[in-house]
């Protein structure tokens, strides 16, 4: 076959492969292999370039008994650690081997988000079910008999018990959202008043943090394509970490306008705020609010009765809905969590 011929064929390959010939050396390579391994490959022998042992002998077998086999590569592209698996194929015909490289790097990432995500559920549950069972024992023995105790274990097993729940309910609401998220929801909803109807919820809780909420509603109807119920449950989930993480401040406000071009959107849109004056949060946490089971204050959350989950849930809710949102922060200032929807 002619060299032409076989560089076009190399170069009509989707992924990075290179022929090793019968001296062990890299006879010819594609653009692609050239980009993962270096422009100076060619001509060099194979244990110099791919120095991995697994792979090095997987390429010595294949090129003594012409056998397929497959196996694991690691490198790093300059960001981050990527894995491919690297084919080896005998060239029929001939005593030369192809190898091509599949990126399986978001695979690895996805298993790996998975082992986490598993990892972070059992040490959230982990903990109070360890004071359940230590609860149970003790009203089982010592405080039997002893009424004052028994009240103030029961309390602290429903506290408990409540947690559980809330991060059960949490990740239902999450894997929900997850699996709709490519769906775009049509029916018109009302914002205004939905905000209206979640801070006529949430009075109670600001009242008791002595919490004032500012808002005022616009003259018309300002109406978004949406799920109703999800879009509550952000403005609630964001009102009320105002309340319980910037209530310090007495304050939170809330405002809605619309733009007939948002510079995120580069379209009609409505922005939504959730603006307290609270002691903000430290912007080496803004890049990971939304990611679950992040906290910037890991024992204040705990004690608040967070799960880490809710931000998670609104980025999803908010990207549903092909929308942006928007954090900002300074300590000692506030924080400004912005929701950005097309109309």
């Amino acid at each position: 076959m002619q060299d032409t011929t076989i560089a076009n064929l190399m170069s009509a390959i989707p992924l990075p492969a290179l022929v090793i010939d019968r001296n062990e050396r890299i006879a010819t390579a594609n653009a692609d292999a050239l980009t993962l391994l270096g422009q100076q490959i060619i001509g060099r022998h194979f244990t110099t370039i791919l120095r991995q042992p697994d792979l090095a002998e997987a390429i010595e077998n294949t090129l003594r008994d012409r056998r397929p086999r497959t196996v694991r590569y690691l490198s790093n592209d300059g960001a981050q650690d990527t894995s491919f698996d690297v084919m080896c194929r005998n060239i029929e015909q001939t005593p030369n081997v192809m190898l091509t490289f599949q990126d399986v790097t978001h695979l690895e990432q996805a298993g790996q988000m998975r082992r986490d995500f598993v990892a972070n559920v059992s040490h959230e549950l982990r903990t109070p079910l360890t004071a359940l069972m230590g609860f149970i024992e003790t009203l089982r023995g010592a405080a039997s008999d002893d009424p004052v105790a028994r009240d103030r274990f029961l309390a602290i097993m429903e506290d408990e018990a409540g947690r559980m729940n809330r991060l059960v309910g949490d990740l239902l609401s999450l894997s929900r959202v997850e699996s709709e998220e490519r769906m775009r929801p049509r029916e018109q909803v009302d914002l205004s008043a939905q905000i209206s109807s979640v801070l006529n919820s949430l009075r109670p809780l600001g009242d008791s943090a002595n919490v004032v909420f500012c808002y005022t509603p616009p003259d018309t109807a300002i109406l978004v394509p949406g799920d109703p119920d999800q879009l509550r449950q952000v403005f609630t989930n964001l009102i009320e970490n105002a309340v319980k993480y910037g209530g310090s401040g007495g304050e939170v406000k809330i405002t809605l306008a619309t733009s007939p071009r948002d510079p995120a959107l580069r379209a009609p849109a409505v922005r939504i705020q959730v603006i307290d004056k609270g002691p903000g949060i430290d912007p080496m946490h803004l890049p990971r609010l939304t990611e679950r089971f992040y906290r910037a204050d890991s024992h204040r959350s705990r004690m608040l009765g967070g799960t880490g989950l809710g931000l998670a849930i609104v980025k999803h809710i908010v990207n549903r809905h092909r929308g942006r949102l928007r954090v900002e922060s300074e300590l000692g200032k506030g924080s400004t969590f912005t929701v950005i929807l097309p109309l």
